[in-house]
């Protein structure tokens, strides 16, 4: 077994760019998946100058990763309302559904077609009840977890911060393998769009 470190953010358009790598990660037998959440952006609404920047790296995002941002996601983020951003919440919820036995990697991808595609509000927990509940899990399990999960959310995110210093991980999403105690960092932003190549360059690590 191959263990995989992913340094990323539920929050994060680039993650969301490579979320086709991680499901290929996931199905493969080989690698074991670290997730180092990141908590990106506390809770905050972002304003009007940095929304079209956010369109516009999604645009760049879309055509190199072939990933498809929903017309639902671009009016909220266009739109006159506020667009508020949540990385902890989403990250709480990503460790409640992997504790209530969503795979890891189904669970983020669930969280950032919420956002990317339909628009949802993420940063809301009643949303977040119905997305858990879309997955087949028990609401009233899933508020007294998530009730509780800020303590290990807080843990995660520190712990990913130290291990980002020490490896000096710069940003999101990174990868990097751990195997016969080397670390080797995997060039993953030349496989954007390109699953099958990306599925050759990884067996070159089993």
């Amino acid at each position: 077994m191959v263990t995989v470190h992913y340094f990323f953010d539920p929050m994060c358009g680039w993650c969301y760019g490579a979320s086709p790598l991680v499901e290929v990660l996931a199905n493969t037998p080989e690698f074991d998946i670290i997730y180092h959440p990141g908590g990106m952006i506390p809770k905050r609404a972002i304003d009007s100058s940095f929304r079209q920047h956010i369109l516009q790296t999604d645009s760049q995002i879309a055509a190199m990763t072939n990933v498809h941002f929903g017309e639902a996601y671009k009016a909220r983020v266009s739109g006159a309302g506020d667009y508020v951003v949540d990385s902890y919440s989403t990250t709480r919820a990503f460790f409640v559904g992997r504790e209530m036995g969503i795979e890891a990697h189904k669970m983020l991808a669930a969280l950032q077609v919420a956002h990317y595609q339909d628009g949802k509000h993420l940063d809301e927990w009643d949303t977040l009840a119905e997305l858990a509940v879309s997955m087949g899990l028990d609401k009233a399990t899933w508020n007294e977890k998530i009730a509780a999960s800020e303590a290990n959310m807080i843990d995660q995110v520190q712990e990913s911060h130290r291990l980002m210093d020490k490896w000096r991980v710069s940003g999101y999403p990174t990868f990097i393998i751990e195997k016969n105690s080397k670390f080797i960092w995997l060039e993953h932003s030349k496989y954007y769009g390109k699953t099958p190549e990306w599925k050759h360059y990884l067996t070159t690590f089993i």
